[in-house]
């Protein structure tokens, strides 16, 4: 299992998370389904499912078999971006900060 510290996302997989990720694990051959720029799909073993779409659809089609690496680069880009919309987000309208026009 991926390291879980700060996350929330365990608590949110469903009952049948084993079973789907077996299933899809099994339906994906047990091999990365990561392609490389260049088209090539990546040789090393899948240990990991990753929801292709971020959020909770568990649904087969949203699912696929990825290897650690891949999978790591993946959820890191994506928390990544999150951080960065948490920061615009709280950063965009600073009330503390007086007014421009109202400086002498």
């Amino acid at each position: 299992m991926p390291d879980w510290i700060g996350s929330d996302r365990h608590g949110r997989l469903p009952p049948n998370w084993k079973m789907l990720r077996r299933r899809t694990l099994h339906r994906d051959g047990h091999r990365c389904t990561a392609v490389s720029s260049t088209g090539q799909r990546c040789d090393e073993p899948a240990t990991e499912v990753d929801h292709i779409e971020p959020g909770d659809n568990h649904d087969p089609s949203n699912l696929r078999a990825l290897c650690t690496w891949h999978h790591r680069r993946k959820s890191s880009q994506e928390g990544g971006r999150a951080r960065a919309a948490r920061y615009r987000q709280r950063n965009r309208f600073r009330r503390d900060d007086p007014h421009p026009g109202l400086l002498e």
